[in-house]
């Protein structure tokens, strides 16, 4: 049985169906990836591009060279400019989900980290006491 994985934007203009698992979830620390999520690092999930569905709303798209050399377009709500998902011909099969776009974020496992030598100091939060 194929379960059905939606999510969207912070209006909910945007929205989106995974058919199926998602793949692994990553952190990535570069610059752009903290300049696009305005945070210490993004977390990406790989999903499958025919998994992947846009059911409400058109995305829309931002193209950049990344520092890895690769062109990467990422995707927002044009209403509200929530990051949804990003994309690159580099990886034409698999898209990468921002993980905070999930409706449930239990589908979210992060494996691994990229471009930990970008982070910075202040991202990691294990020592500071909840609130």
């Amino acid at each position: 049985m194929s379960q059905e994985i939606t999510g969207g934007c912070l209006c909910g203009a945007t929205r989106f169906q995974i058919t199926g698992s998602p793949g692994d979830a990553s952190y990535c620390h570069c610059a752009d990836c903290r300049r696009v999520t305005g945070s210490a690092f993004n977390v990406g999930v790989t999903v499958d591009w025919p998994a992947f569905a846009i059911i409400a709303g058109t995305p829309k798209g931002f193209t950049k060279l990344a520092d890895s050399g690769n062109e990467l377009t990422r995707y927002f709500c044009p209403e509200c400019g929530s990051p949804l998902y990003g994309a690159s011909p580099v990886h034409p099969d698999v898209v990468y989900v921002r993980a905070g776009a999930f409706d449930d974020p239990s589908v979210v496992k992060p494996t691994h980290q990229s471009w930990v030598c970008s982070a910075v100091p202040w991202s990691v939060i294990g020592a500071l006491p909840a609130k």
